[in-house]
């Protein structure tokens, strides 16, 4: 299992490398470079699903989403 994910805003473009919970998904990212809160896209569990290059370990253990709102 992959355990961290490069997290890149759609605004600005920043990116950063960030350690994903291996337990809960993860809502709510600032953006370091423009301050945006990123939130899951329509359809995504959490935001290293919508912006991240790495599905979060719930996803790859083979979960689907079980948040309010996909």
């Amino acid at each position: 299992m992959i355990t961290r994910s490069t997290i890149t805003c759609p605004h600005c473009l920043h990116s950063r490398n960030e350690d994903m919970p291996t337990d809960a998904y993860r809502i709510l990212y600032d953006c370091e470079g423009c301050g945006a809160s990123l939130r899951p896209r329509p359809g995504d569990c959490c935001v290293f699903c919508s912006y991240g290059d790495v599905l979060c370990p719930p996803i790859q253990e083979g979960g689907t989403c079980s948040q309010p709102g996909c």
